[in-house]
């Protein structure tokens, strides 16, 4: 990338959006070496103005951002950040900066955030987390355990179980799909280009 780091003294805004609910979650200042820590830590680092250093966010509170994607503007001098929160990201403890509620409308996106959030969880209760601890072989196999219910509840009419079925297979589904650092507008980009064949 090409980011004119002079135009405004050595510091760029970066505007930083969680990358699945697509909320604009706060606005930093990057110069280079913020720019170079982000990338090669994946913890999303600014240059605070205040403290005349550098700043990975969320370094005191543990909420940081997780890195996911950078793209400079047209002008060169503004950056995009898609990244995952793991945790609130305002320092009054609100989901964003401007206190909104960071979800979406879409039920699935803000799923995976929390899909997210508790697989970094220290909660030794938290069922995602075990699963995550127990690795990528469990996961897969618990898909497969749902698939295989969801067919056999397909085969009867009692609605609720089969709904009830095709929940957790979804469900079972995302945490796969994070396991192997993928998201379900992956999937949806490839069904958009396939359908637009």
């Amino acid at each position: 990338m090409n980011i004119d780091f002079e135009k405004s003294g050595g510091l760029v805004p970066a505007i930083v959006q969680d990358a699945h609910t697509h909320k604009v979650l706060m606005l930093g200042y990057m110069n280079q070496e913020a720019l170079n820590q982000t990338m090669a830590s994946g913890k999303v680092t600014f240059f605070s103005r205040s403290k005349g250093r550098l700043w990975m966010k969320g370094e005191e509170s543990g909420h940081t951002l997780d890195l996911r994607s950078l793209a400079v503007d047209c002008d060169n001098d503004t950056l995009l950040i898609k990244a995952v929160p793991n945790g609130p990201v305002c320092h009054t403890g609100a989901d964003t900066c401007w206190s909104e509620k960071n979800h979406s409308d879409d039920f699935l996106p803000y799923l995976e955030g929390i899909i997210e959030l508790r697989k970094n969880s220290t909660d030794g209760k938290s069922y995602v987390k075990s699963l995550f601890d127990k690795g990528l072989n469990k996961i897969a196999q618990k898909v497969g355990e749902e698939a295989v219910e969801l067919v056999i509840e397909a085969k009867d009419d009692n609605e609720e179980l089969f709904l009830n079925e095709a929940a957790d297979l979804l469900f079972h589904y995302l945490i796969l799909l994070n396991r192997k650092g993928y998201s379900l507008a992956d999937v949806t980009d490839i069904l958009r280009k396939r359908h637009s064949k």
